[in-house]
């Protein structure tokens, strides 16, 4: 009888073997688990890579840094292997992706669909470099920020005068500045207890995360440039994955991969970003919340005041020896054929 027990061990433990996935690919980034970044996006991704590579790939997320480290070092951990693949913002490193930070100079923004397409035409033209270090799945962006505030919406640009902001990005940063408000960098995750100890006054984010950071608990007005879910800024946002890993697999797993990357990828994160945006404005709406739509025929005092701004980075790319001009009129081209499809 004994023997017959240690035999049912091991051929349960040698079949468990057997079902065991060849492939198991660590997924990390800073947003919670009921973020719409995991729910709309890596989880159907993981089912997706799980399914069409018959169980050959174990995908595993890992939400709220819950391997360890900081936001800011989510793009090396991949990059040096401590994880498979992380998703994360690169303005979260300021000046280490600069030619990307085309995207996150004011006023470079508009729906998550628009941008992102966007954002695959111009990495395919200009980000190798930038991207050489891993395996880029997806360069993306939501849509375009909006300020939220603890009082008071912004209705003019004189409104923003002595203000603390949190800005996402330094472009957005100088951007904040240059238009009277006090800009406050910070990962997107401290910008609830931000704004409840007043650090903040306000901050720059898409709606879409409003909810999941519990940030429509904390603000009661809301400030919008342009019905066209165009907004002051943006974040470029990537799901890349360590190199190595990428290059250590079969074939056909690799096209598993590929298959579900870039514009394929692109494709399923804007039509998902822009449905939450809309979700979690109705939902304010729903609850009382004061939206106030800046109105276009102020624009141009908002341009002029942040137009050092974009200056100061074509210049930053002249002297890298790039044609700053160049690649600002091409980001935005590629912005304006994308919003017209």
């Amino acid at each position: 009888m004994k023997t017959l027990i240690l035999s049912a061990i091991a051929s349960l433990s040698l079949g468990g073997a057997a079902c065991a996935a060849d492939v198991t690919l660590r997924v990390h980034h800073f947003l919670s688990a009921d973020a719409p970044m995991q729910t709309e996006i890596l989880i159907p991704w993981e089912k997706a890579v799980e399914e069409q590579s018959g169980g050959r790939i174990d995908v595993q997320l890992f939400p709220s840094m819950q391997l360890g480290g900081k936001p800011p070092q989510l793009f090396d951990q991949a990059r040096d292997g401590i994880v498979d693949i992380s998703w994360t913002l690169l303005g979260y490193t300021p000046g280490r992706f600069p030619v990307a930070e085309v995207f996150e100079l004011p006023f470079m923004s508009g729906t998550a669909v628009q941008t992102t397409a966007a954002l695959q035409e111009f990495q395919a033209k200009y980000l190798g470099d930038e991207m050489a270090q891993v395996k880029p799945l997806l360069l993306h962006a939501p849509a375009g920020y909006k300020f939220h505030m603890r009082s008071g919406p912004i209705t003019a640009l004189a409104d923003l005068k002595g203000k603390k902001i949190r800005a996402p990005s330094r472009a957005m940063t100088d951007a904040l500045n240059a238009l009277g408000a006090t800009a406050v960098g910070m990962p997107v995750p401290e910008v609830a207890q931000a704004l409840t100890t007043g650090v903040i006054d306000g901050a720059q984010i898409p709606w879409e995360v409003v909810g999941s950071l519990r940030v429509d608990e904390i603000t009661n007005a809301h400030s919008e440039i342009g019905v066209e879910n165009g907004g002051v800024s943006t974040a470029v946002m990537a799901l890349v994955m360590n190199r190595a890993k990428y290059d250590s697999l079969p074939d056909d797993l690799k096209k598993v991969i590929d298959d579900n990357s870039g514009a394929n990828l692109a494709v399923l994160a804007g039509a998902a970003l822009d449905r939450v945006e809309a979700e979690e404005r109705q939902k304010a709406l729903d609850a009382g919340a004061q939206i106030n739509v800046i109105p276009a025929e102020q624009m141009e005092e908002w341009r002029s005041a942040v137009q050092p701004v974009v200056d100061g980075w074509v210049k930053a790319m002249d002297s890298r020896g790039l044609d700053g001009q160049a690649m600002l009129d091409d980001a935005r081209a590629m912005l304006a054929a994308a919003g017209a499809e």
